[in-house]
């Protein structure tokens, strides 16, 4: 198999007429990969994406062919997909206000272009679910930036950009249903779509994983502080005290830090899928 692309955390292998994604236990902040991974990170990234591309899978079509027709030395962190040309739009639904979303609505009112309330908190819950796209940069090439719904339309023309918006919402709306059924918010996630061969589109990449959406134990949610994180924002916030300015390389990671982001993957992974970790 060749090595075809090494993301921050996951690689892609091809294989044949397919693609092998393995996640790895690397963890990055801030577009850097800090040097200290996290064990089981890469399983449980791939059993949660497992379990809700079969949940949604009504919705849109996926990527997956077999999460378990892998190499052996990468069982349960790899996932066999078929390759699809990737759109190069990070599709991002958020029903709650926080990160570089609170940040923007601060700074001018909107995100992406969508008009807000005013007077909306850190952890604010939205009057409905929001489309926010935003660029897709390439490790390395910089910050994703944020963009217009205008902005896709140009870029990939409105048929397109408008199936995106609408398959990007109902994810995130029957994800958000189902996790809070669970006791958990999903404040925010960010999707990725591919077009096979014959114009289809399809659901790639990770699916409401702790890396790409984030997560609060509703019990705890109150708007106007930061929220209780099951997802990778502790590790972020971690970074960002140690007083590092966010360019490579990154610090080690302590134990204590390392153990506790683990405890919330899979605290979350079980609450979500009900099984064991």
């Amino acid at each position: 198999m060749e090595l075809v692309h090494q993301g921050k955390v996951r690689d892609v292998y091809v294989d044949g007429e397919d693609v092998i994604l393995v996640a790895s236990d690397r963890v990055s902040v801030y577009d850097v990969v800090l040097p200290t991974p996290i064990p089981d990170k890469g399983k449980l990234l791939t059993a949660l994406s497992l379990w809700w591309f079969e949940q949604l899978a009504d919705l849109v079509p996926n990527h997956v062919v077999s999460g378990t027709d892998v190499p052996p030395e990468w069982a349960g962190r790899a996932v066999r997909c078929r390759r699809l040309q990737m759109i190069q739009v990070e599709c991002i639904a958020r029903g709650y206000l926080a990160g570089l979303g609170l940040r923007e609505y601060e700074a001018g009112g909107a995100v992406s272009g969508v008009p807000l309330p005013a007077g909306l908190l850190e952890g604010s819950r939205l009057p409905k679910p929001i489309f926010t796209p935003t660029t897709k940069s390439a490790p390395g090439a910089g910050h994703d930036e944020f963009i217009t719904f205008d902005d896709v339309v140009e870029g990939i023309g409105s048929d397109v950009a408008t199936e995106l918006r609408r398959i990007t919402l109902e994810v995130y709306r029957r994800g958000a249903a189902i996790a809070a059924e669970r006791g958990v918010i999903i404040a925010d996630t960010k999707l990725e779509f591919g077009l096979t061969p014959d114009g289809t589109l399809v659901l790639g990449d990770e699916l409401l994983t702790s890396d790409s959406s984030r997560f609060w134990p509703a019990a705890d949610w109150q708007p106007g502080r930061a929220q209780h994180a099951l997802d990778k924002q502790f590790v972020r916030d971690w970074a960002a005290g140690t007083g590092w300015d966010k360019t490579p390389p990154a610090p080690q990671v302590p134990e204590e830090i390392v153990e506790a982001t683990r405890a919330r993957y899979i605290e979350v992974y079980e609450r979500i899928t009900g099984e064991r970790w």
